[in-house]
């Protein structure tokens, strides 16, 4: 014990417990040695520590030598192979690897196929092919190198990931070729994700949170019938009448080579090239292989521009006991209400994503924190002046042809009235009154997110991939945190303008007997003050 004490009773390295400084400060009258010889007092030959300040280097140390990397870490390539698949790869350090195959496909394409294509394919990734019985061999084989998998449908995008050791590169491609190009989509496999789908829509019903349906519904009003519009999500209708046939016809259609990337973070570009060539190039896809799979009326591309048309779409829906246990949430209505912004190739997009950043919101309950959001607009002006509001949050949604800029608001049925109108009066706000600090505030929130979101290598990988398949090419992210940067008080004034032009947009759910008209929506939007037209009527209301 006496040992621990004398142990514990020592100096840390490179720190002294003198008492130094003038006499009669903390009870010393003179400088006392140091034990170990850092300090001026001792016998040591490294000189006096304590004497030189912060602001310089310890001069009897020599220099640190860092490691530097041969290579910019944002430097992206990109390489075409003949079939036209592009490869897009970035090295990064680390034993770990992100790997996955992105192909322009999704919701949006399915006009000509029952709703849920997409849905149905998402969740039959990674199932059985010539090489995998089923998808517990895949999962063992991406086990032995530490690897996950997922796959993820979009209105736009499908996406095959896959994150492993790097040493397992081959075996990754390997299987990615495989599910992605020779799926055998058994009767079994189909059923199973079939019952999934109708547990998924059952529970989505019954689920507190309303954000994926409210979301369904704020794109069928804003895109009504056309693209975007289409429904992501299975319908119930549509869970009987998708077969296998279909899903082949569908990927013959849209899963080819030159719709398709494959990206990879923490890999070397020209392995992942090879690899590609060999695993995708050679490899013939199933559908190919037997034209028989696939239904010849339904063969030929979707190419539609998305069309946004506004409306409004209404759920009436009884919210008073969606929660369960002893603190229950209380009964809301919810309210989306959306104009027409850009596709992210607008010259105008980042200004959309800074207003955005700008209106900022969530919740009521948590008001955030430094860096939270809590001085954006929706906190200041609707959160913390109606304390019947409960959620006010915005979002931008952009695609490859248009987009959707969007406010989801939460209250009491007895609300909802008042909640419309104070969401009309920040939207008509958006045009006037920026003040050059809110501006500078919502710039430096979204450089800040931006660059933190990059340092996750699967955000790296989805970034690099949506912007080969989008535009060819990766631009780094100094290119968008100095575009961010360039944006002025009149782009933000400009943009508001913009989509205040547009029809609005309204999804609705909940108990709906207050809810305004689409119409009187309509004119406080064009008005100046965002004030909702007075109704007159005999009757009291």
């Amino acid at each position: 014990m006496d040992s621990l004490l004398s142990m514990r009773s020592e100096p840390a390295v490179g720190l002294c417990n003198s008492a130094h400084g003038p006499p009669g400060i903390g009870g010393a009258a003179k400088r006392v040695s140091c034990r170990r010889g850092y300090c001026s007092g001792s016998s040591g030959v490294n000189g006096d520590i304590c004497s030189v300040p912060l602001s310089q280097s310890v001069p009897w140390i020599p220099s640190p030598h860092y490691a530097t990397t041969k290579e910019d870490i944002y430097d992206t390539k990109v390489t075409t192979l003949e079939t036209g698949i592009r490869v897009a790869s970035q090295n990064k350090f680390g034993q770990f690897c992100t790997v996955g195959v992105l192909i322009d496909s999704g919701s949006r394409y399915e006009s000509a196929y029952p709703s849920g294509i997409t849905h149905f394919l998402e969740k039959l990734a990674f199932s059985s092919t010539p090489r995998f019985p089923n998808r517990d061999a895949i999962l063992q084989q991406l086990e032995r190198h530490g690897g996950i998998c997922d796959c993820q449908g979009s209105r736009d995008t499908l996406i095959y990931a896959v994150s492993a050791e790097t040493k397992g590169l081959r075996e990754v491609i390997e299987i990615l070729s495989d599910v992605t190009l020779k799926p055998l989509i058994k009767q079994e496999e189909l059923d199973d994700s079939r019952a999934a789908i109708a547990f998924e829509l059952e529970s989505l019903d019954m689920r507190p949170d309303p954000e994926p349906l409210l979301v369904e519904l704020i794109h069928a009003a804003a895109f009504r019938g056309n693209t975007l519009g289409l429904p992501k999500i299975c319908p119930e209708m549509s869970l009987p009448l998708i077969d296998q046939s279909m899903l082949y016809t569908y990927m013959r259609n849209y899963h080819t080579p030159e719709r398709t990337v494959l990206a990879g973070v923490g890999v070397d570009h020209d392995t992942l090239v090879d690899l590609a060539r060999e695993y995708f190039v050679q490899n013939t896809p199933i559908w190919n292989e037997n034209p028989n799979l696939i239904i010849k009326s339904r063969e030929g591309l979707d190419l539609s521009l998305a069309q946004y048309t506004g409306g409004i779409v209404q759920v009436e829906k009884d919210l008073s006991d969606v929660s369960l246990g002893p603190t229950p949430m209380p009964e809301l209505a919810h309210v989306v209400l959306g104009l027409e912004s850009c596709s992210h190739r607008d010259p105008d997009f980042i200004a959309f994503c800074v207003l955005n950043m700008l209106m900022g919101g969530g919740g009521s309950f948590s008001a955030g924190g430094p860096g939270k959001g809590m001085y954006t607009r929706l906190y200041l002006n609707v959160l913390n002046r109606y304390h019947w509001m409960y959620n006010a949050t915005a979002y931008n949604h952009a695609y490859v042809d248009s987009g959707v800029f969007c406010i989801h608001a939460s209250a009491h049925p007895t609300e909802l009235k008042e909640l419309v109108e104070v969401i009309v009066k920040e939207l008509v706000n958006t045009q006037y009154g920026l003040s050059q600090m809110e501006l500078n505030r919502a710039k430096t929130q979204l450089q800040s997110m931006l660059l933190m979101n990059l340092e996750s290598r699967p955000v790296v990988f989805e970034d690099i991939g949506r912007q080969v398949l989008a535009t060819g090419e990766r631009l780094p992210p100094s290119h968008y945190f100095d575009e961010i940067a360039k944006v002025t008080q009149d782009d933000i004034e400009r943009v508001a303008q913009r989509m205040l032009r547009s029809p609005p947009a309204v999804a609705a759910l909940g108990d709906l007997a207050q809810l305004p008209t689409y119409e009187s929506i309509q004119a406080a939007l064009a008005s100046k003050d965002g004030k909702m037209p007075k109704r007159f009527s005999l009757f009291r209301q």
